[in-house]
C-alpha cells in the first residue's frame, strides 16, 4: 500500500545561521518518536555541483553519505539526531539541479521548448523533493531550503514550494524560522523583522503555517499573538525557539511547545497519542549531569572555525555521555605547534586527536603532536590524515627513514609511505573523484581496535585519495605498529595500532560520520575511556 507522504518545508528569514537544520533534525525527532517514519533533505542555493571541493573556511565541514555522496554539514544533524543514514538524495544544490536541466537540453528531452526557470527548474526541484517520498519509506520528506527568504538565489526553490503547496494542499506545510531580536537600550524584543520576513515569503506566493521564533528571551503571549495576527497564522502556530545550553536540548523545548502536534494538525494528520523520547532524555540528563571532565587535544589546521570539525566535536559529545564525562575540547592550530613547544602546548592533555584534512600547511605539527601522544603514553586518535601522520611519526622516529613523508605534500620524498592510489593517478577533475562512501574492512582478533568495535567486519565513511603504502607493511610490523584492519577486497590498510601503547589507534576512514545520540562510535567511547584513565593515572 501506497504511503501518503507529507512534505515539510523548512525555510529562514531575517539572518542566515538560525538553525534551520536543528530545528528540522528536532522535529524529525519528535515525529519518530510519534511512531512515524521521517527523512530530511537540504536544498542549498549554491552553484556548485556539492560542497566537496569547498574550503572549510567558505562552508564548513564536509559531511560523506554511505553512498559517497559530499553533502552539507547539516545532514550529520539530520543522521545523529534521527539515527537514520541519509544519501545523494538528501542533499540538492542548485549546481546539481541546473547540471541535470541543461543534460536532459543537450540530450534533446525538451526539444522545440525553451528552456525556463520555471517550469523546467522549478520542475528538476520537484522531482529531486519527492524522489526520497516515491520510495515509500516515510511518512514524512522534510526539506530545509539553504539561505534566507529574499535572497536571489533562493527564488527557484520558494516558487517549487508555492507550487507543491497549491498542489499538495494539506500534504504540504511550511515552517518559516524567523529571529525575534532583543533590544537591550529599549528592553524590549522586536516582531517587525518577522512580519517583514513572513512579508517577503508572500510576496512570493507563499503563507508559513508555522512560524519558529529564534530568540534570547521567552515570547509572552501578546508577541506570540501579534506575529500570529500579522503574518496570518494561528496563536499555536508560532513557536518559541529559545537560545539553549546544547542543540540536544533542542528536541525536548520543541516537544513543550508541541511544534510536533502542529505539524500534525497543518497537514490533517491523525494525533498519537504517545511520543517516546526515553532514550533522547536518558542522554541529555547524562549530558548535563556529568561525574568529571577530561581534556582532550584537537590538533587540526581549521581549529578556530566552529564548523570545521563539526563531526568531530560531536562524536566525542557522543563519547564522553556514554562514559559519564563531559569533553573538554582543547583547540590547537597545527601551524603553530613544532618541536621547541610541543611540550607546553599539550601539557594537561588527557588524549590527543590529530584531525583529517587536505594539504600541507600544519601537517609538520601534527606530526608533533603523533609523537609527544606516543612517547608520552597519551590516548591518541588519528583520523584520515591523522593516521597518515602517525605512519609518517613512526617512519622517521622508529624505523629511522628521517625523509619519510606522503606524496600528497612531498611528491619526490625516497620513503613514500602514503602514496597516491594506483586508480588515483590518473585522476584530473577533483569533485567527486576520491575513494569516497562505505568500504568494508576486516578487523584482527587480537587487537585493541576488536576490544572496541567487538566484531572482526566493520564498514566505514572514507574521504581521501592517499594510501598507506604496503612496500612498508612487514617494517612497521616488525617494529611494534600492528595493522589492525584491512579493506580485504583491495588489502589497503585502515587501521594501525601501537602495541605496548595505552590507547594508540589511527584509522584511515572517518568514524565521527557515523556516531549518532542512539548509537555512539564505539572508537570514540573507547578513546574517551582511555582519556579517563589516563586523567585519573
Amino acid at each position: 500500500m501506497k504511503k501518503n507522504v507529507k512534505y515539510i518545508f523548512v525555510t529562514g528569514g531575517v539572518s542566515s545561521s538560525l538553525g534551520k537544520g536543528i530545528i528540522s533534525a528536532s522535529l524529525a525527532k519528535l515525529l519518530q518518536g510519534r511512531g512515524f517514519s521521517v527523512t530530511i533533505q537540504k536544498l542549498d542555493p549554491y552553484i556548485n555541483i556539492d560542497p566537496g571541493t569547498l574550503n572549510p573556511y567558505e562552508h564548513g565541514e564536509c559531511y560523506v553519505t554511505d553512498d559517497g555522496a559530499e553533502t552539507d554539514l547539516d545532514l550529520g544533524h539530520y543522521e545523529r539526531f534521527s539515527n537514520t543514514p541519509t544519501s545523494q538524495a538528501n542533499n540538492v544544490t542548485t549546481g546539481r539541479i541546473y547540471q541535470n536541466v541543461i543534460s536532459k537540453e543537450r540530450k534533446g528531452e525538451y526539444l522545440g521548448t525553451t528552456v525556463q526557470v520555471v517550469p523546467h527548474i522549478t520542475d528538476e526541484i520537484k522531482r529531486s523533493v519527492q524522489i526520497l517520498g516515491h520510495t515509500n519509506k516515510y511518512d514524512f520528506v522534510i526539506t530545509e531550503i539553504g539561505g534566507t527568504v529574499g535572497d536571489i538565489e533562493s527564488f527557484p526553490f520558494i516558487e517549487t514550494v508555492r507550487q507543491m503547496k497549491w498542489e499538495m494542499g494539506h500534504d504540504c506545510a511550511v515552517i518559516h524560522l524567523t529571529l525575534v531580536p532583543f533590544l537591550r537600550a529599549a528592553g524590549e524584543l522586536k516582531t517587525k523583522p518577522t512580519q517583514h520576513s513572513v512579508k517577503t515569503m508572500l510576496e512570493q506566493g507563499v503563507q508559513p503555517d508555522i512560524i519558529v521564533c529564534r530568540t534570547e528571551h521567552s515570547l509572552n503571549e501578546g508577541i506570540k499573538r501579534k506575529i500570529a495576527q500579522f503574518c496570518n497564522v494561528s496563536p499555536t502556530s508560532v513557536i518559541e525557539s529559545i537560545d539553549a545550553d546544547t542543540i540536544y536540548d533542542v528536541p525536548l523545548l520543541m516537544r513543550d511547545e508541541k511544534l510536533d502536534i502542529e505539524v500534525l494538525k497543518v497537514t490533517n494528520t491523525p494525533i498519537p497519542e504517545q511520543l517516546d523520547l526515553t532514550n533522547w532524555e536518558r542522554f541529555v540528563k547524562q549530558l548535563k549531569n556529568p561525574i568529571g571532565t577530561v581534556n582532550i587535544g584537537l590538533i587540526g589546521k581549521y581549529v578556530e572555525l566552529k564548523d570545521a570539525y563539526k563531526s568531530i566535536n560531536e562524536a566525542l559529545v557522543h563519547g564522553g555521555t556514554e562514559n559519564e564525562y563531559k569533553v573538554k575540547i582543547i583547540s590547537l592550530q597545527s601551524e603553530k605547534i613544532d618541536s621547541s613547544n610541543v611540550d607546553s602546548k599539550m601539557e594537561g592533555l588527557d588524549g590527543i586527536l590529530v584531525a583529517p584534512g587536505f594539504g600541507g600547511r600544519g601537517i609538520e605539527g601534527k606530526i608533533e603532536a603523533v609523537r609527544y601522544a606516543r612517547e608520552n603514553n597519551i590516548p591518541f586518535l588519528g583520523i584520515c590524515l591523522g593516521m597518515q601522520c602517525a605512519a609518517i611519526e613512526f617512519s622517521r622516529n622508529i624505523l629511522g627513514l628521517k625523509d619519510a613523508h606522503t606524496t600528497e605534500i612531498d611528491k619526490d620524498t625516497p620513503n613514500p609511505v602514503i602514496n597516491l592510489m594506483e586508480e588515483q593517478k590518473e585522476v584530473k577533475n577533483l569533485g567527486g573523484s576520491m575513494r569516497l562512501g562505505l568500504y568494508d574492512c576486516h578487523i584482527e582478533n587480537d587487537t585493541l581496535t576488536y576490544k572496541e568495535y567487538k566484531k572482526k567486519d566493520i564498514q566505514e565513511r572514507h574521504r581521501h585519495r592517499y594510501e598507506f603504502n604496503n612496500d612498508y607493511r612487514s617494517r612497521f610490523t616488525d617494529n611494534g605498529m600492528s595493522i589492525a584492519g584491512v579493506n580485504p577486497s583491495k588489502d589497503l590498510v585502515e587501521i594501525i595500532e601501537l602495541k605496548g601503547h595505552p590507547w594508540f589507534i589511527g584509522v584511515q576512514f572517518h568514524p565521527e560520520y557515523k556516531s549518532t545520540v542512539k548509537a555512539p562510535h564505539p572508537l570514540f567511547t573507547g578513546f574517551v575511556k582511555a582519556a579517563i584513565s589516563h586523567s585519573k593515572g
